[in-house]
């Protein structure tokens, strides 16, 4: 196996973003494609590691960059894009769909797709599905799940895996309920993990520093144990990489 990563310079308009796209380049077969959308930092260290572990599970995986230059880094400019880009669905969607075309036209992929996030990526992911974009699954890992365009019966084309923590004081337990809701009025096929004494952002090594927001290596654990079977299920075989 060898992994390989390769920087994507590409647009959503006139924001120039800039992704990495990881795969095995020593498998000819195709496979599916997997968008990954970070969290709040950006397109850091956490991405990367998930994105080279799909990778090695088998996928053509594209990082993508939903910042563009100047935002990540920047608190003040973090927190207006997050604002912006929840209010604003169709934005968030459009900037989504700029990566996920990355991997629409990559000669690797066998035109299925499924899409991960985290955090701010979840909510994104969750987002891509309400819009009825044409993949396979989507898999949000300590996302937002608050809406202000709740999906409509019939919309959603993906599968849906939701990760949470219960203990998450950024996304309480009024906010599952009313996704809970929204799934079953719009009749998806979702599925919803809540991993106890877990807070937001329990993938994250580094995030311990901020309230609500902790590192927790048992939900990390038992959620990829999760996600793997989820997508072994969605592709029909193990994950490896002869999908």
């Amino acid at each position: 196996m060898a992994i390989t990563t390769r920087i994507v310079q590409y647009r959503d308009g006139d924001t120039a973003l800039s992704g990495l796209l990881f795969a095995d380049g020593a498998q000819p077969r195709k496979r599916p494609g997997l968008l990954l959308v970070h969290h709040g930092s950006g397109l850091d260290d956490h991405a990367k590691e998930h994105a080279s572990y799909y990778a090695e599970q088998g996928f053509v995986v594209f990082a993508c960059d939903m910042y563009g230059p100047g935002i990540a880094g920047n608190r003040e400019r973090v927190v207006a894009y997050l604002m912006e880009m929840r209010a604003d669905s169709a934005k968030l969607v459009r900037r989504a769909r700029a990566g996920f075309d990355i991997l629409a036209v990559h000669p690797q992929v066998n035109g299925k797709f499924a899409a991960i996030g985290y955090c701010f990526g979840g909510m994104t992911v969750l987002q891509m599905a309400r819009s009825g974009m044409e993949l396979t699954g989507v898999a949000s890992v300590h996302g937002s799940l608050a809406t202000t365009r709740p999906a409509e019966a019939g919309s959603i084309r993906a599968k849906i895996l939701v990760c949470h923590g219960a203990s998450d004081p950024h996304v309480p337990m009024a906010h599952v309920v009313a996704f809970a809701d929204e799934m079953k009025q719009a009749s998806a096929d979702w599925q919803l993990i809540l991993y106890g004494n877990a807070e937001h952002g329990f993938t994250y090594k580094g995030a311990a520093r901020n309230p609500g927001v902790a590192f927790n290596a048992a939900a990390d654990r038992r959620s990829t144990i999760a996600i793997d079977d989820y997508f072994a299920e969605l592709f029909g075989t193990s994950l490896s990489p002869t999908f």
